[in-house]
């Protein structure tokens, strides 16, 4: 994990606020040496609430620690109780893992006892840890108590941070909170601070930061941390300001790190065409490839006023396909040449012979309303799934349009009616989804809504479980029903003969097309994720895939047979929730939710804490980031094997 600081003692205030992977002593390649483990372990994974509570009241501080851990994971209220007890334990590390358990299991009957703990608690990393898990559960009261909360040392300042940031991810915020929030920004706070203060301020929706300004400007330009930086900036995009245009553009001009730069191109809606156009100019042009993904997909999102010619222009100089695209959705959108446009796309589109390329030519297309009947077509003849994936995402893009044809709503309507019966778990998913949208207001197309179930009667769980759970929101949805999700069912052990075999340093090398990425496993954090990955390794399963998805300065996703997003395996595994946190590099497993993850998995470009506690963390990049950072869709990995 990349690591940049603004004080001299940071490194001992990272150690003293985050929990770090684990490290096993125990004789052994790793913890699970011990059998005691793997039977607690095991009621983890198997969710069993009654025959893991006797361990948090254990002798031995490690399984109590451990114990609360695994609350965690298995998030029952049932626990709250003894888990509040624990708060008072003799252990550090034990009241650490309880208030953690806590937070995870997210219940506001723990919040005036935290309130108490915290107020009696002497360690620092412990505070910390209560503070954040207190932002979790808070109400108005418990936000009022973090906003006002004197901080006494750096980790707890850290802590009462994250506190505010994961209350903000609620929607719990006030005045006061926010203010706190510009005021951490400050250089002279510690890094955990001012990034956990830079993405509260980024996530909360719907407020206006303008009298914060300066503080966030100044963060945004000057702070030494390019983590900071790039959440700070995304904040300016709730700034009002005469001059906002300029401090943006200077941003995606002066700013050495391509995130940061990207950033500014995403805080720039709302404003004219004509005050960014150079910023969106060199964002096109960028040398690294998620920023000019990310200027084309802002073009594609904010198409009005655009300048055709410019566009055009640009278009000559760009190789990227998934880049071209963009650009070229937003000229026939705004070109007045649809129909000569119309018909050189869909040459494109019947010339390319890479299926990636193929399908950014089709959702080109969708530029123009009148292509909806060639996409459609295309999308249900398509052999290879990322092309009927993104014909099926170029639809919505087209049916979510501010601007969409009420005369073709009814034909829409048919098209995810035939989605639906197409039986290919994508389609049926992602048309299901559009079904139910209330902002499309669809309800009317379909007074019997059999062929949702009969849809759903044709899947295979676990494998299809994203699916199912669409299908099952939408049926909810028609029936005016409050939809609650289906659980998957628990079919893949954790194989402990394998576990015991995997070094608790094991790593893994990575061969993409654009060269060598290292990872190490956390094998003693999440046992059943890794298991899981290193069986799936050794049996190549990885090898030749492709990474499907890449958000820029989010993730790079792979790990998926169908090559778009919506294939998994026979089976699913369970979550394993650490109190770890998703930093730059950090691997996570993909999943439809809650215990549905199975073979894809994820690299994180930057810090994203909103992802924390809620998608499993089993490895992190020790090698290579460098390839990451430019890494594309439709990136091909050449193989994955154990080192």
């Amino acid at each position: 994990m990349k690591k940049i600081h603004a004080l001299g003692l940071s490194l001992l205030l990272l150690s003293a606020c985050q929990y770090l992977p684990q490290q096993s002593e125990a004789p052994g390649l790793n913890k699970f040496s011990d059998q005691q483990l793997q039977q607690l372990y095991t009621l983890q994974d198997e969710r069993k609430t009654a025959d893991l509570l006797p361990y948090l009241q254990h002798g031995k501080h490690t399984y109590r620690q451990e114990a609360a851990l695994a609350f965690a994971s298995v998030q029952d209220t049932l626990a709250i109780p003894q888990l509040l007890s624990l708060l008072t334990d003799t252990s550090t590390v034990v009241r650490s893992a309880a208030a953690y358990a806590i937070g995870q299991i997210g219940h506001k009957k723990a919040e005036d006892a935290l309130v108490r703990h915290i107020q009696q608690e002497k360690r620092p990393a412990v505070q910390a840890e209560m503070l954040e898990a207190l932002g979790k559960l808070a109400t108005p009261a418990g936000v009022n108590f973090l906003a006002t909360y004197k901080a006494s040392n750096p980790v707890t300042l850290s802590g009462q941070a994250w506190g505010l940031y994961r209350a903000g991810l609620r929607q719990q915020h006030s005045a006061q909170s926010i203010a706190l929030g510009a005021q951490l920004l400050k250089a002279t706070n510690p890094y955990e601070a001012r990034l956990a203060a830079a993405h509260f301020l980024a996530r909360i929706p719907k407020v206006d930061l303008t009298s914060h300004r300066e503080l966030i400007l100044t963060a945004a330009t000057t702070d030494t941390s390019a983590d900071v930086r790039m959440a700070a900036t995304q904040s300016l995009a709730k700034v009002r300001a005469i001059d906002k245009a300029r401090f943006l553009t200077s941003i995606v001009q002066q700013d050495a790190d391509y995130r940061v730069r990207l950033s500014a191109i995403r805080a720039m809606t709302g404003l004219n065409y004509d005050e960014i156009k150079t910023a969106i100019l060199a964002g096109l042009q960028d040398k690294n490839i998620n920023t000019a993904v990310a200027t084309s997909e802002f073009l594609q999102a904010n198409p009005a006023g655009i300048n055709v010619s410019d566009m055009q222009l640009v278009l000559t100089k760009l190789t990227d396909a998934r880049v071209r695209a963009n650009v070229s959705w937003v000229i026939l959108k705004n070109s007045p040449a649809r129909e000569f446009l119309s018909n050189r796309y869909k040459e494109y589109f019947q010339n390319a012979t890479d299926a990636y390329d193929k399908a950014q030519y089709l959702k080109a297309l969708s530029g123009d309303y009148k292509n909806y009947t060639f996409i459609a077509e295309a999308t249900f003849a398509a052999k290879a799934p990322v092309i009927a994936t993104t014909g099926m995402d170029a639809l919505l893009l087209m049916r979510t349009q501010p601007d969409f044809p009420q005369a073709l709503e009814a034909d829409f309507a048919e098209i995810f009616r035939r989605a639906v019966g197409s039986g290919d778990v994508a389609l049926v998913g992602m048309a299901a989804g559009a079904i139910r949208d209330p902002k499309l207001n669809m309800r009317k197309h379909y007074s019997d809504f059999g062929f949702l179930t009969q849809a759903q009667q044709k899947l295979q769980l676990p494998r299809d479980m994203e699916t199912n759970i669409e299908l099952q929101r939408t049926i909810d949805y028609l029936n005016n029903k409050e939809s609650i999700t289906p659980e998957n069912p628990f079919t893949h052990p954790i194989d402990w003969a394998l576990v015991t075999t995997i070094p608790a340093n094991q790593q893994v090398e990575i061969r993409t097309a654009k060269g060598l990425v290292v990872l190490e496993l956390f094998v003693e954090d999440a046992p059943g994720s890794v298991a899981n990955f290193v069986e799936l390794t050794k049996q190549n399963f990885f090898d030749g895939l492709y990474f499907h998805r890449v958000v820029p300065n989010f993730v790079a996703q792979g790990g998926d047979k169908r090559g778009d997003g919506w294939g998994s395996s026979e089976y699913s595994i369970r979550s394993e929730f650490a109190p770890l946190h998703y930093r730059e590099g950090y691997v996570g497993m993909a999943s439809a939710g809650k215990d549905t993850e199975s073979n894809q998995w994820f690299i994180t470009h930057s810090p994203a804490p909103h992802l924390d506690g809620r998608y499993t963390i089993f490895a992190k990049v020790v090698e290579g980031m460098n390839v990451v950072h430019q890494l594309e869709v439709g990136d091909k990995i050449h193989y994955v094997k154990l080192r």
